[in-house]
């Protein structure tokens, strides 16, 4: 499994920004919004491309278009909603399936409650929004349901990623994690008890949207 940190200065800066306890909510999400877009760059270096030729104004010009089948962006919810702009902002030809997962704060354990993606996957890149890899038992779900599918290659992108999580994604992930990319703005230092990356930037999902 590789796994790819963004070492650029804009995105420290907005990553900084995300961390403050003090950014509100409109704020975050536009960060993020940001943030994502910045990380979707380097994420989709691989994205499968034909060759074609086009004409200008004064004479043909060889270029690229994607493939098919276009790449699917599977935001995890409902956190990964809040990443869903930035990435089809740089590939607004993508489709777009949806995973619902929670976990529970005191066991830890995922449960899946909702599930709009294609049964077939045969020969697709997929894009996985997940903010936050902690314990990576969200993430290492997602991205099995979509390698079982027939996915040729998953790529996920996370705002944070704690060391734990990335050992443990590599673990569950077995021989499928070959086919997997993780990239992110930052590793951080650890999970707390809770299971909470730190120094991390709190909940992803309550700061973008609230408590509610």
């Amino acid at each position: 499994m590789e796994t790819v940190v963004i070492d650029h200065p804009l995105v420290s800066h907005k990553l900084t920004a995300l961390r403050d306890v003090r950014t509100d909510s409109p704020t975050f999400r536009r960060l993020a919004d940001e943030l994502v877009t910045l990380l979707a760059y380097e994420a989709t270096r691989d994205v499968r491309v034909d060759e074609v030729t086009v004409q200008t104004p004064l004479a043909p010009a060889p270029g690229v278009r994607l493939a098919k089948p276009v790449p699917l962006v599977v935001p995890i919810l409902r956190a990964g909603l809040g990443m869903l702009e930035g990435m089809t902002r740089l590939i607004p030809t993508s489709e777009v399936g949806f995973i619902g997962m929670v976990r529970d704060e005191r066991t830890l354990t995922v449960t899946t409650y909702a599930n709009r993606l294609p049964d077939d996957l045969t020969g697709r890149q997929c894009y996985v929004l997940d903010p936050m890899l902690a314990t990576g038992g969200t993430l290492a779900t997602a991205l099995r349901l979509l390698l079982d599918r027939g996915a040729s290659h998953a790529t996920a992108l996370c705002l944070l990623a704690a060391p734990e999580g990335l050992a443990a994604l590599r673990e569950r992930l077995g021989e499928h994690a070959a086919r997997v990319r993780i990239v992110t703005a930052a590793v951080d230092e650890r999970l707390n008890e809770s299971g909470f990356i730190m120094p991390g930037l709190g909940d992803a999902g309550d700061r973008l949207y609230g408590t509610v």
